[in-house]
C-alpha cells in the first residue's frame, strides 16, 4: 500500500456487457483535484495541489525503501486513487483507497477502538444480513496472508503492516461488494473476501475509510471479480493539468488494448514481491542515444521496475537517472532555474508550453514506448517545467509512475501475464 496515488477513482457508473462470452465491466475514474472528487480543495491553486501531490509521490520514494525490512512487503498507498463502493446487505457506502500494489479489500468497522479519525460513517458488520466472520478451517482464511493468526474465539484475523509505518489488523470476512451504476443496475460481487479493521493507524487521510487492493494476489478484488474481469483491467489517465476529465477503469472484454500502435510486454514473476507487476525495462532513448537500464534489482526474476498508475514520478536508479536526465537537458534550449518546491532536480524556464523535445523512449522487453512531452515533463509553477523523474537510492525500487503513462491506453492481462500500451487521447475516453 505505499502508493502514493495522484488520481482518483470514483465509481460513479458501472455496465455489464457480455462480448463473445465474456464480460465486461467499466467504472469512471476522476483525478483527485477534480471538482467531482471529495478531496477536491477550491481554496488551493493548480500548483499547490501538484506540489501536494509530488511530495506524496517523494513520500512514496523512501517507503518504498524500506520494503527489504518490512514483514510484509507491500506499497502504501497514501490515498490518490479512492473508489466509491458499497459493503454488505442493504449496501453502505464506503470511500476507499484502489491501491494496485495490495491484494486485501479491507474498511474500518465498529467497534473500532484503535482506528485513525475517519470523517465518513463507519461500517457496521452487525447490520449487514450477508456479513460473516471466515472460520480458521475455511481455505479462505490463508487469503489473509503470512501475517494472519486464528483462533477459535475470533475466526480469521488479518495483520498488514506497510512500509510507512500505516497497519490494520481486524477480522477477515465475507460480504458483498457493490459497485454504484448510473443506469439504476447496481453491480453486486457476493461472498468478496475482505478485512474488517478494528486497529488501524498510519498515514490515511480522514475521508478514507479503507483499501481496495487490485494487485495480483488472490484476495485481490480483480480475481475475486471473477468473469466480470477475466484477469484483465485497463485504464487511460489524463494529464494532471486535465484534472477535470474523467475516464474510464475498465474490466474484462471492455479491458481489451488493441489496434495500431499497441505494443506489450511480459510480466515477470516474483516470488519476493507477488503483488506487483513487475516489468523489465531494457533501455532508455533520448533522441539517437540508447541507456542501457541497470539488470539487477530487488525485485529479482528478471524484472527491474515496478508499473504504477498511482505513483505520480518515475523513480530511476540514482546513477541512470543523472546520466539519462543530463542528456534530455542537453537536447533541450531551456534556461536551468530551481525547483520552488524543492522536489525536482532538472527544471527549467519557459513561457512557451511548445518548446522543441528530444524523442524520448522506454525500451521494455519486446515494447517500445515513445514518450510525449507530458509524459517527460510536469508544470510545477507559472513559467517552470522540470523532468517528471526522480533518483531513487541505493535500496528502493524503480517505479514507472503515471504522469510517463498519461494519454496511454495501459492494459494489464495476468491471464497471459503482459503489460500494454496504446497511444490515446484520454480526456476523449
Amino acid at each position: 500500500m505505499a502508493l502514493i496515488f495522484s488520481l482518483i477513482f470514483l465509481i460513479s457508473s458501472a455496465v455489464f456487457a457480455a462480448v463473445n462470452g465474456e464480460y465486461g465491466f467499466s467504472v469512471e475514474m476522476i483525478h483527485r483535484d477534480s471538482p467531482k472528487s471529495p478531496m477536491y480543495n477550491p481554496s488551493e491553486t493548480h500548483y499547490h495541489r501538484l506540489a501536494n501531490t509530488l511530495r506524496r509521490s517523494i513520500l512514496l520514494n523512501k517507503a518504498v525503501a524500506l520494503l527489504d525490512t518490512a514483514e510484509a512487503p507491500m506499497f502504501n498507498d497514501r490515498g490518490e486513487y479512492l473508489v466509491e463502493v458499497s459493503l454488505g446487505t442493504p449496501p453502505f457506502p464506503i470511500l476507499a483507497i484502489a491501491d494496485t500494489g495490495s491484494d486485501i479489500v479491507w474498511t474500518q468497522c465498529q467497534p473500532c477502538p484503535k482506528c485513525y479519525e475517519q470523517t465518513a460513517p463507519m461500517f457496521d458488520p452487525s447490520k449487514s444480513s450477508t456479513y460473516k466472520i471466515i472460520p480458521c478451517s475455511s481455505p479462505s482464511c490463508a487469503l489473509a496472508g503470512q501475517e494472519r493468526s486464528c483462533s477459535d474465539r475470533s475466526g480469521c484475523q488479518y495483520s498488514i503492516s506497510y512500509g510507512d509505518g500505516s497497519h490494520s489488523n481486524g477480522d477477515f470476512a465475507v460480504d458483498t461488494v457493490t459497485m454504484g451504476s448510473t443506469s439504476g443496475r447496481p453491480v453486486a460481487f457476493p461472498r468478496t473476501v475482505v478485512g474488517c479493521g478494528h486497529d488501524s493507524a498510519g498515514t490515511f487521510s480522514t475521508n478514507v475509510s479503507g483499501i481496495v487492493g487490485l494487485g495480483r494476489g488472490p484476495a485481490s478484488l480483480v480475481p475475486q471479480m471473477g468473469a466480470a474481469s477475466g484477469g484483465k483491467f485497463s485504464y487511460c489517465l489524463t494529464p494532471i493539468g486535465d484534472s477535470a476529465e474523467s475516464s474510464k477503469l475498465n474490466f474484462g472484454s471492455n479491458a481489451q488494448v488493441a489496434g495500431s500502435g499497441t505494443v506489450s510486454t511480459p510480466i515477470k514473476t516474483s516470488d519476493r514481491f507477488n503483488s506487483f507487476y513487475s516489468l523489465n525495462i531494457e533501455a532508455m532513448s533520448v533522441g539517437g542515444k540508447r541507456f542501457e537500464f541497470p539488470a539487477a534489482s530487488a525485485l529479482g526474476d528478471g524484472a527491474n521496475v515496478i508499473i504504477d498508475s498511482g505513483t505520480t514520478l518515475t523513480i530511476l536508479p540514482t546513477e541512470f537517472y543523472s546520466t539519462f536526465a543530463t542528456a534530455i537537458s542537453d537536447s533541450i534550449s531551456l534556461e536551468r532555474t530551481e525547483d520552488p518546491n524543492q522536489f525536482l532536480d532538472f527544471c527549467f524556464k519557459t513561457t512557451n508550453l511548445d518548446f522543441e523535445v528530444p524523442s524520448v523512449t522506454v525500451h521494455f522487453e519486446g515494447a517500445d514506448v515513445p514518450l510525449r512531452r507530458e509524459n517527460v515533463f510536469v508544470m510545477v509553477a507559472e513559467n517552470v517545467v522540470c523532468l517528471a523523474f526522480r533518483g531513487g537510492d541505493g535500496q528502493s525500487i524503480s517505479i514507472y509512475g503515471n504522469i510517463a503513462q498519461n494519454n496511454f491506453l495501459v492494459g494489464y492481462d495476468v491471464t497471459r501475464n503482459s503489460v500494454s500500451f496504446k497511444p490515446a487521447d484520454c480526456s476523449a475516453m
